[in-house]
């Protein structure tokens, strides 16, 4: 789970004399740390003696040119008349705080310093080229995620003022309480650590940010996350998820570690073994190649991007479709260099001579390997020149593994406007399953004897940790309800992390092959069970809409069932049974009518894992309700 650092101790509190002048003596060093840090006391000061004049102390560098003012009034003024840049305007429009602001400003400076424009993300030839290339802002949304990135906390250029002065006109404003209670000596201490603590790794390029305030009894450093999508789904980081950075916690990440887990998942993706398990999946193969194959108007000349192509199997289904090219992203080094070769053995292979217009090669798969983030650095790839966006992402319970993010990554930085992502829509639905759905009944009788007690046990250990099995329609005990949607064509980011309610109902359904006395007699519900669909809707795929479905309604699919188990079973019961009003709900004296559910699924710490909170509630046949504790499950 994140970490959130203590707030220091008030100087009201009374203090342990022991330690003191110890205290007042790392108070003293830290004032000294901050000595030479002009910027903030040369502000202050001009603060009390009115705005600096432009030229009085012109230390304000542009984010396109040479130009420097004494402002940031000045500077922004100039921004949007000589460079088309509305500095202010982007921030209201946007509702950026401190910290968005204290991103743009970085992200601007680093694509300037590529020749990029920021917006478009064209590369120009030269620095002057980029100042003739200028355009009205565009989609300001759209792009809002290219810098909405936690690397670019670190001030790309050395010393630059403008970080921590733009958000002074806003001082005593009001417009937002967070941001007018800001005390800036604490945000400087912030900044300065911050700064201390960033490291580049020299082989990767990597940033490695450590939060020197948190550390285990083994001196390894914890992490801290905010508003960067990684939610504590327990609650302690609640503000948060508002998106609001915790005061004395910058937003962190452990990239080596990240990148640990990435070579760890990308190299268990090299086993052939997998990939047999996924293109034996009829349910999963079928889908994707009925939605590619029977929707001609959509793959018919189109340049497709496949996200995680594996083996490439998806992307050969698009070339056979008719797409005139097919750009193959594999971050596994092995994975890549066999798709490759399956696409020359194939004759489907793009050489590089043909990307640079060669026309005599009938090959359309070109398999650029690297993670998609990442693309830009390997493949020349003009931004938003894809049509259609084709990945098979989807993990256990939907959403483990975390590669929904690359999709929306590649969704942002390369499809067209209006371009066609499949699928384009997912659900997550839930219902609840009974005994049979559990391992007690295999325990019940082995061989003629009661071993029950190890059911128990079992059933016991599985309310702590979430459990990917196939579960029997047969075993579902009440009514299924969808607990959450994803529209892949508009969702934002963060919406990947979610909380959702959902309420569950005795199952009444005519399939169950039982009579209606049966039906209202009391049943336990052990837990619940969630699965995904999928779908390639008429939206994109007019001719032949496809639903990828992993319910246990339908053929059983790798994937199987995600289920997360009651600390205690509940008993429910439809209709209104006599129950006795003394008894705590859901016991079989009285018997739930609903369970109320409240999911939340946010991304884990531990990168590519998610973390589950699962709080449940029994509504009695005369209204009263029985709330459990809390359960938090992790899916690693």
């Amino acid at each position: 789970m994140a970490t959130i650092s203590n707030h220091p101790q008030s100087k009201e509190e009374p203090k342990n004399n022991e330690f003191y002048d110890e205290e007042e003596e790392e108070e003293e060093n830290e004032d000294e740390e901050l000595e030479g840090w002009g910027d903030w006391e040369a502000e202050d000061e001009a603060g009390e003696d009115g705005d600096h004049e432009e030229g009085s102390d012109s230390n304000l560098l542009c984010l396109f040119c040479d130009s420097r003012y004494g402002s940031c009034d000045a500077l922004f003024d100039h921004c949007i008349s000589s460079h088309h840049f509305d500095f202010r305007g982007v921030r209201t429009k946007l509702g950026l705080d401190f910290y968005g602001g204290f991103k743009l400003i970085n992200y601007v400076r680093s694509q300037v310093a590529e020749r990029r424009c920021w917006i478009c993300g064209v590369t120009c030839e030269s620095s002057q080229g980029l100042q003739n290339h200028k355009h009205e802002t565009f989609s300001i949304e759209d792009i809002k995620p290219l810098w909405d990135d936690d690397r670019y906390l670190k001030p790309f250029m050395e010393d630059d003022s403008l970080l921590y002065t733009f958000g002074e006109d806003e001082e005593g404003e009001g417009e937002d309480d967070y941001s007018a209670s800001i005390d800036k000596d604490e945000l400087m201490r912030d900044l300065k650590k911050y700064e201390e603590i960033c490291i580049d790794d020299e082989n990767t390029g990597d940033m490695i940010v450590y939060n020197a305030d948190n550390s285990d009894k083994n001196g390894r450093k914890e992490i801290a996350f905010a508003s960067n999508g990684h939610l504590d789904v327990a609650g302690s980081s609640e503000k948060a998820s508002k998106g609001k950075h915790l005061r004395g916690s910058f937003p962190t990440l452990l990239s080596k570690d990240i990148k640990n887990v990435n070579e760890n998942y990308f190299g268990a993706y090299s086993s052939y073994g997998i990939h047999r398990e996924m293109i034996s999946d009829k349910v999963r193969t079928d889908a994707y190649r009925q939605a590619i194959l029977k929707n001609p108007s959509l793959l018919n000349n189109a340049v497709v991007m496949d996200v995680g192509c594996g083996t490439g199997i998806l992307s050969l289904f698009a070339a056979q479709a008719g797409a005139s090219r097919v750009i193959a992203v594999e971050a596994s080094e092995k994975m890549a260099a066999v798709a490759t070769q399956i696409a020359m053995d194939n004759g489907l292979w793009r050489s590089k001579s043909q990307n640079e217009g060669n026309k005599h090669s009938t090959g359309v798969i070109e398999v650029v390997q690297g993670m998609v983030e990442e693309l830009d650095k390997s493949s020349k790839i003009q931004p938003h020149s894809v049509d259609v966006l084709l990945s098979e992402w989807m993990g256990y319970c939907l959403l483990y593994e975390s590669m929904l993010s690359s999709v929306l990554f590649a969704r942002d930085r390369w499809l067209k406007p209006g371009g066609a992502i499949l699928p384009d829509t997912a659900t997550i639905f839930v219902a609840g399953f009974g005994k049979g759905g559990t391992s007690v009944p295999f325990w019940e009788n082995v061989y003629g004897f009661n071993m029950s007690c190890i059911g128990k046990e079992l059933v016991g250990d599985a309310a702590k940790i979430p459990i990917v099995d196939i579960v029997d329609n047969h075993d579902i005990v009440t009514n299924s309800t969808v607990l959450q949607t994803f529209d892949l064509a508009t969702m934002n980011h963060d919406d990947v992390d979610f909380t959702a309610s959902a309420e569950l109902e005795p199952y009444s359904g005519g399939s169950t092959g039982m009579s209606n006395d049966l039906e209202c007699q009391t049943r336990l519900c052990y837990g619940v069970v969630l699965w995904f669909e999928t779908g390639f809707t008429s939206r994109f795929c007019k001719e032949m809409p496809v639903v990828l479905s992993t319910s246990p309604y339908t053929p059983k699919t790798h994937w199987s069932q995600t289920i997360l188990t009651f600390c205690e079973p509940i008993a429910m019961a439809s209709g209104k049974p006599s129950g006795d009003r003394l008894a705590a709900i859901g016991t079989e004296a009285c018997p739930a009518t609903k369970i109320q559910l409240r999911v939340s699924i946010a991304r884990a710490v531990e990168h590519r894992s998610i973390d589950i909170s699962l709080e449940t509630a029994g509504i009695g046949s005369d209204g009263r309700k029985c709330k459990w504790p809390v359960q938090i499950f992790n899916l690693h």
